[in-house]
């Protein structure tokens, strides 16, 4: 099949070719991907109290370190402290580094305004654990800063040494053929809520919770920009994530950009592993593309030069073409499968940008992902003649937002694996993605496991991979490792 495009309207679009349904109820879909580890929203293993909980009353014996004045019972019954009180459990992990206190974990709320933004925290004996953003409507309302007291010129001062420090750490990683790359990556570089990625001459902005959704927060990163990249001609858009302004009363952004050097631009085109890809400031889920799967996608063509897997390939929830674009260089036949049409009208043009540098005939297909595997797989049963496939790829977005969540979520992963292991030929790759800190490595590997078993094939793992080295790992925070990708070969 080639990309194929209409021949009505002033601008092209893709042709795409929805398979014939098999007439079973098609499993629920799942339409956004989940976007950083600020995201996430649920407590750990309580349910969420309510918002407006009185909390309790404190303890009798409590002692007040000097930083924080004690203050009477009856004054402590009657007035909220100035300080937060946490949970033994809470004080504990955050003791070990890491960054998030629940809801449910909070004993005492601090007095606070619609101005309040850091709060010192303390645990139940009073001995201080350090400053944390303060967000009350949230369900993190807690997000750890510093470890001693600081206030708002000493964070701000905080805010822009550590913006400076995330950046220059990450300038070396891009080149001619990587002109897209993660500046900052919120926890991990110990600023919560706060994302800021490069698309060539666009700078994008996510503040995702509401201390960080300050004037005073957007200065300062508009200020470090203009000192670091002052020889470029950069525009610096914030952009939210609808969900989370929701859920966190994060009020509008300005229109327009926050700064800009030249007549302000909202799309451009940036480069991936040499390989070229439109990008709109005001389009796309997360920020607008899916750097973190970078190195993944030049892993997959490598991959299937390694092991002779270069006739056709699928690349479930293509979203904007990364994986296929990536397969299209070394492979015979390359197929893109999305819900979405708005995704694969930007990765036809994606196709188009590139067409000189690819060899695959490829074309794009309008369906959701589990009726189309079921359509594809369940014909022969998997049965030598549907083995026709040399490599496959499911990237689909996060399907455990919540740990609610992820008993559901794992039975959606072995789903797709199954029906995509029943479609490989002896010696195919598998390349599956998680995108959910939800889902640990045991949980993905299990789930392909037993996908394996019912699907009467033997599978080993070739590689595991995460995210791209601009999306590091904080190893006290285990929530910032939340991509996995398994590289597995088919035996038999």
């Amino acid at each position: 099949m080639t990309a194929r495009t209409s021949q009505s309207g002033s601008k092209p679009s893709p042709k795409f070719s929805p398979k014939p349904s098999s007439g079973k109820p098609a499993p629920k879909s799942f339409a956004t991907r989940e976007s950083t580890p600020a995201n996430k929203s649920a407590a750990p293993h309580k349910s969420a109290a309510p918002r407006n909980y009185a909390p309790p009353q404190p303890r009798t014996q409590t002692q007040i370190k000097p930083q924080i004045k004690a203050r009477p019972q009856a004054q402590k019954a009657a007035h909220a402290p100035a300080h937060a009180v946490v949970s033994r459990s809470a004080a504990d992990r955050l003791r070990t580094g890491h960054l998030w206190v629940y809801a449910t974990e909070i004993e005492q709320i601090p007095a606070h305004d619609d101005a309040t933004t850091l709060v010192p925290v303390t645990d139940a004996r009073g001995l201080l654990l350090g400053t944390a953003l303060f967000s009350p409507a949230s369900q993190i309302p807690l997000r750890m800063v510093a470890r001693d007291a600081i206030a708002e010129p000493a964070w701000m001062t905080l805010l822009a040494e550590r913006l400076r420090s995330a950046i220059r750490q990450r300038r070396p990683l891009l080149d001619d053929a990587n002109t897209a790359c993660r500046l900052v990556f919120s926890e991990a570089d110990l600023l919560p809520g706060l994302i800021l990625d490069k698309y060539a001459d666009l700078f994008l902005l996510q503040l995702l919770v509401k201390p960080m959704a300050t004037p005073a927060v957007r200065a300062v990163v508009s200020h470090v920009l203009r000192e670091l990249f002052s020889d470029a001609p950069v525009t610096l858009w914030e952009r939210p994530d609808p969900r989370i302004r929701v859920l966190e009363g994060i009020d509008a952004p300005a229109d327009g950009p926050l700064w800009s050097a030249t007549p302000a631009a909202s799309e451009t085109i940036f480069q991936l592993n040499g390989l070229r890809f439109h990008y709109n400031a005001s389009a796309g889920q997360k920020t607008g593309a899916f750097l973190d799967q970078r190195q993944n996608y030049a892993a997959a063509a490598r991959w299937a030069i390694a092991r002779g897997a270069t006739g056709k390939a699928l690349d479930i929830c293509t979203y904007q073409g990364g994986f296929a674009l990536h397969l299209a260089q070394v492979c015979r036949q390359v197929t893109g499968v999305d819900a979405s049409r708005a995704a694969l009208e930007v990765a036809e043009a994606n196709l188009t940008l590139n067409r000189t540098a690819l060899s695959a005939e490829v074309d794009w297909i309008e369906a959701d992902a589990f009726t189309l595997l079921r359509d594809l797989a369940e014909p022969v049963s998997g049965s030598a003649a549907s083995r026709e496939w040399d490599c496959i790829v499911l990237d689909p977005p996060a399907f455990a937002k919540s740990r609610r969540a992820v008993e559901g979520a794992l039975r959606g992963y072995k789903e797709m694996n199954l029906r995509a292991l029943r479609m490989l030929r002896p010696g195919g790759l598998l390349l599956t993605c998680s995108c959910s800190h939800h889902i640990h490595w045991t949980d993905l590997e299990s789930a392909v496991a037993s996908a394996a078993i019912d699907a009467h094939r033997r599978v080993r793992i070739l590689e595991r991979r995460g995210a791209a080295i601009d999306h590091p790992v904080l190893l006290n925070m285990p929530e910032t490792e939340y991509l996995k990708c398994l590289v597995c070969e088919v035996l038999d």
